[in-house]
């Protein structure tokens, strides 16, 4: 059991290095060959902080529809170290604030009478398995591009100890920062 708890970490893990750099290669293909002023029309929106936080916030709460990669290449826009680690540092906490609303979220669907219709049908198995795996599917999500808010859904709806979570969940930070060196950097240096 321990092998297989290894070998799944791993994988995602692989798969999540795999993707930052799919991300990384089209972020410098695209600052290399796409004309900037082809996108000048989107200026003024990406200039409204707020309302790219709120669009990250809902992105992270309905389960990771638009990827947190692309908010950290938004967040490099001024070419200013200080402000790109602010704009990370609260992209994190909102990614980290939404694994927490998800799981609060898991925890009330599972009250649901159609959730405890589901999960007697579909997904009695699952239980088991989440609180086997339940580490690793946390810290998997948090670093790769799993999607965080579903995993701490699911997670939230077999009741596993909120603890155990939040202190897991903290991983998600790791994603954040290694993130923004790999980019910071890569945006410097090319």
């Amino acid at each position: 059991m321990r092998r297989e708890k290894i070998i799944f970490f791993f994988r995602n893990f692989l798969k999540g290095l795999l993707w930052l750099g799919i991300i990384l290669l089209i972020y410098l293909l695209g600052k290399k060959f796409i004309n900037i002023d082809f996108f000048s029309w989107l200026e003024p929106l990406f200039a409204n902080t707020l309302l790219i936080l709120l669009i990250f916030l809902a992105s992270e709460v309905i389960i990771g529809i638009i990827p947190p990669e692309i908010f950290i290449i938004w967040a490099l826009r001024n070419d200013q170290w200080r402000e790109f680690i602010l704009m990370v540092g609260l992209l994190s906490i909102i990614s980290y604030t939404a694994g927490l609303t998800g799981f609060g979220i898991g925890r009330f669907l599972n009250r649901s009478l159609f959730y405890r219709f589901v999960k007697r049908r579909f997904l009695h198995k699952l239980d088991q398995t989440l609180q086997v795996f339940g580490p690793y599917l946390i810290v998997v999500a948090a670093l790769t591009p799993l999607p965080f808010s579903g995993v701490s859904m699911l997670i939230g709806s077999v009741h596993y100890p909120f603890r155990k979570f939040v202190l897991l969940a903290l991983t998600r930070f790791l994603r954040f920062a290694i993130y923004a060196v790999v980019f910071w950097e890569a945006s410097i240096n090319f």
